[in-house]
């Protein structure tokens, strides 16, 4: 993309890559201060705002290195956060995290007034957390809608080769329960 618009629409959009780097003997602040300068992004009140929304004002002194992998993940969608964009794409954001850290970060993301575009290789979790779905396999998309129009035990077994059973709890919550091929 070139041009004004593009520059425009860059500003509007934050990215997260799956493991997001910053410099390790610096705080969180102190990488997205850097981030924020380097980026153009005005004003220092920022990098507060992007901290507390995320749930890492309270780091203090603690630099990059010494983070849990939950915390890493949530420093990279503080940075996504700068400049306050409209438009988040995120790859693979709960990729090596433990469950709880999983559902902590999704929350943070699912409470953003923003459109997030997300790479999520969990089922459970894009059914838990995405308005919207759009599977796909050798770089075509094969199935898209809500998360109950999508994930059913049909198109599971066509796309992603396995067996499985979709319910909804009482909430209206989907599930899917795995079979592995050695029970089957």
């Amino acid at each position: 993309l070139r041009g004004t618009g593009a520059v425009q629409m860059r500003a509007r959009t934050g990215a997260m890559v799956e493991t997001p780097s910053f410099y390790p003997y610096l705080t969180a602040r102190q990488n997205l201060e850097y981030y924020r300068i380097q980026r153009g992004i005005p004003g220092r009140r920022v990098v507060d705002e992007v901290l507390e929304e995320v749930d890492l004002a309270g780091t203090g002194k603690k630099t990059f290195k010494n983070f849990s992998l939950g915390m890493k993940q949530r420093l990279g969608l503080a940075a996504a956060l700068l400049g306050f964009p409209r438009l988040l794409i995120l790859d693979e954001p709960t990729n090596h995290l433990d469950i709880k850290y999983q559902l902590e970060l999704m929350d943070i993301v699912k409470s953003l007034d923003r459109t997030v575009i997300s790479a999520i290789h969990d089922l459970n979790i894009a059914a838990m957390y995405c308005d919207r779905l759009y599977a796909v396999k050798g770089g075509e998309i094969v199935g898209c809608g809500r998360p109950q129009e999508v994930l059913t035990e049909d198109f599971i077994r066509r796309v992603y080769e396995v067996e499985a059973k979709v319910f909804s709890d009482e909430s209206g919550q989907l599930h899917i329960l795995y079979h592995p091929a050695h029970r089957l």
